[in-house]
This record gives structure tokens, C-alpha cells and sequence, in this order.
């Protein structure tokens, strides 16, 4: 009678064991649908795993989100702007750049330069918006786009830019000649604009070729 007594007792204890070796596997298991990305450490502790979801979101984004993001993340540090509206012209930036055949580092740099990414900023001689496009001269390309308001609006600024650096690279035969036009500084001997979007463009293509390294890894 003792025997069949202890024997049961030994059996519930086992299953009370594996219901909670099952229990605890099955919330870690559901550990990475947390809302807020907790890890459990027993007890009833849990801590944000923000490495673990960053490990996440680096591995699900593909070679030119992560080469964007990288050039974002610099940006936005270097210039105080915020990722958000960084993002959205690096992404703008990126597919002018193939629509019109320029690269967009070159079209990111002119930014900075011209602006420091100031998307309502205005020169006393009329320049508007990212790239300081002047309206005046280019009143054809705006035409279906706005208009010369519509310059304070990131894309149409972004877009128009890239369409005057292409026309000048094509008349210039030469990237620098195409950028000293740009700034209205063409016949300037020293080059200082098209040396200062240089220099800011190599620190992006650093971004870039760092970026694309990482993913080779």
C-alpha cells in the first residue's frame, strides 16, 4: 500500500515537472512576440531586448536598406535633423538618382552643402528649398510639378535638383564643371563649392562601401 502510494506521488511529481519544463520553453518561445521585445529571466522579470531586435531588423532589411540607413543615420547626427524626415530624403534622394542617371550621394552632398537639409530654407536671391533650386531658370521643370511654391516641398526639390545637376553634367562633360554651374560660380578659379560637395560626398561613399561590406559578411 506505501509502495503504491509513494510510486504515485513519484508519478505526479514527474508530470508537474515536465508541465513546467513545457510552460517555460513555450513563453520564450513567445518571448519575440512581446510588445515590447522583453526578455525573461525567471521570476517574472523581463528586460527590453533591444540588441536581440535590432539583430532582428538588420537581418530582415535587404542590401540597399541597410546602405540607406547607415547614410541616414550619419546624416541625421552630423546635421541634427531628425532620421524620419532623413530617411525620406535619402530614399528620394536615391531614386532621383536613378531616374535621372546621377548618383545620389552627389545629389545628398549638394544638400548639405546648399542647405544642411533645411527643406523650407531660402537665400536672399530666391534660392528655395534641399537643393536651393533657383525658380526663375527653371520654371519648364516645375511646370507639372507645382509649381515654384512646390519647391519647399522635399521631393519636388529633390527631383528638380537631380534634373539640373544631370542637364549641367551633360552640357560640362565634367562633374565639377556641372557643380561650380550649379552654384552660379562657373567661371570661379578655385573650385571652392565643387570641392566642398566632394568632400561631403566621400564621407557618404565611406557610409556606402562600409555598408556594402557588412553585407558580404
Amino acid at each position: 500500500m506505501v509502495a503504491s502510494l509513494l510510486a504515485r506521488a513519484c508519478a505526479g511529481a514527474k508530470s508537474l515537472l515536465a508541465f513546467t519544463g513545457i510552460a517555460a520553453v513555450g513563453g520564450l518561445l513567445l518571448l519575440p512576440l512581446h510588445g515590447d521585445g522583453a526578455r525573461w529571466y525567471g521570476d517574472g522579470v523581463f528586460e527590453p531586448a533591444v540588441a536581440v531586435s535590432g539583430a532582428i531588423q538588420a537581418f530582415a532589411e535587404t542590401p540597399l536598406e541597410r546602405e540607406q540607413r547607415a547614410i541616414t543615420e550619419f546624416i541625421a547626427k552630423r546635421y541634427r535633423v531628425s532620421d524620419a524626415a532623413v530617411a525620406n530624403y535619402v530614399a528620394v534622394a536615391y531614386r532621383a538618382g536613378e531616374q535621372y542617371n546621377v548618383d545620389p550621394l552627389l545629389i545628398l552632398a549638394v544638400m548639405a552643402i546648399e542647405s544642411r537639409y533645411n527643406p523650407v530654407a531660402e537665400s536672399v536671391v530666391g534660392a528655395k528649398g534641399l537643393m536651393q533650386v533657383m525658380p526663375k531658370y527653371h520654371l519648364d521643370k516645375l511646370a507639372e510639378l507645382g509649381g515654384e511654391e512646390a519647391l519647399l516641398e522635399p521631393e519636388v526639390n529633390i527631383q528638380v535638383g537631380a534634373q539640373i545637376l544631370r542637364e549641367y553634367q551633360r552640357r560640362c562633360r565634367d562633374t565639377e564643371a556641372a557643380l561650380q554651374m550649379y552654384a552660379g560660380a562657373f567661371d570661379e578659379p578655385s573650385g571652392q563649392y565643387s570641392t566642398k560637395v566632394f568632400a561631403e560626398r566621400a564621407r557618404l561613399e565611406f557610409l556606402r562601401q562600409k555598408a556594402r561590406k557588412q553585407q558580404t559578411v
